[in-house]
């Protein structure tokens, strides 16, 4: 782990008990696992989650996702250390102002932690908005950034509203009729019965969405990072002089595997990691996806 004293944890107000707001530290299945909470420069109170204490892997969650969706597919006794940052309204960070939800403000955030954490570099990636934010960190934050996964992108270099649409319109369902009766009439919905069609998956995911315990978070994150990308264009993605993996598979209507894969031909020398879809076996899914990525991570370098 390349380390750095001070940074920007002076700007930072420790929560809880101990150092630099870490929680308690924990052994499990002989891994240090420690989570703690950190307030940014706004003041807005965000969870965290460090697993490991290998070379460090910043690893993102997607939009509306638990802690459980990065965890599952990270691969286990790798000798890494897993750091996830639960982004404003997820998990039992705080939303903050809704107005500043966003993409850029994800990573920003991701990078208050790295600092608060004291940690110069590390190999960055995540899942779906997770990807969307290393995506824009290794574009514009590269010295921070050992390694780069991109993971079922979302997103290459403009918004995909269209794709996305469903959930602004699952917003407006919880926001108008509530959790059951939004979701009761969400099925029924022409937006709903497209994805379906094309990804069951994606469908389950869109369902999920009423059932997180926090309505009003995620009433705001649908209805504005669909709207929102990386905020990167294709000249930027270009110049990205990292080791990179990009991971994607089909039977996606939110993640196209189309992206992935331009994507892995904008940045040179990416490698591209074709998995099979939750759709078809989520076992496979999971196996294909943490070996893709113990095949990558392990032995984190910077430039090439």
């Amino acid at each position: 782990m390349r380390l750095r004293p001070g940074g920007r944890r002076a700007r930072l107000r420790a929560q809880g008990c101990g150092g630099v707001g870490r929680g308690p530290a924990h052994a499990s299945w002989g891994r240090l696992v420690t989570a703690g909470t950190f307030t940014t420069v706004d003041g807005c109170a965000l969870t965290f989650d460090v697993v490991g204490k290998g070379q460090p892997v910043l690893w993102q969650h997607g939009l509306g996702a638990p802690l459980d969706q990065p965890v599952e597919v990270f691969p286990q006794d790798s000798g890494l250390q897993r750091i996830t940052l639960m982004c404003r309204g997820h998990d039992v960070s705080s939303l903050g102002d809704p107005s500043r939800l966003s993409i850029a403000q994800f990573a920003d955030d991701a990078l208050a932690l790295l600092d608060h954490l004291g940690i110069e570099q590390a190999a960055v990636g995540g899942i779906s908005l997770g990807a969307a934010i290393a995506l824009r960190l290794a574009s514009l934050n590269a010295v921070r950034v050992a390694k780069l996964v991109l993971a079922r992108p979302a997103w290459v270099d403009a918004p995909s509203i269209a794709r996305q649409h469903g959930h602004r319109v699952a917003a407006q369902y919880l926001e108008t009729y509530g959790a059951e009766e939004g979701a009761e009439r969400f099925r029924a919905s022409p937006e709903f019965l497209e994805v379906k069609a094309a990804s069951p998956d994606n469908a389950a995911s869109l369902i999920g969405f009423f059932k997180r315990p926090r309505p009003d978070t995620t009433i705001a994150l649908l209805s504005r990072i669909p709207l929102d990308w990386p905020g990167v264009n294709r000249a930027q993605i270009a110049r990205i002089r990292r080791p990179a993996l990009i991971i994607g598979n089909d039977q996606d209507y939110v993640h196209p595997l189309a992206y992935a894969r331009e994507l892995a031909g904008l940045i040179p020398g990416a490698r591209l990691s074709e998995i099979t879809s939750k759709t078809i076996d989520r076992a496979a899914y999971v196996a294909e996806f943490r070996n893709a990525l113990a095949s990558f991570l392990p032995d984190v370098g910077g430039d090439r």
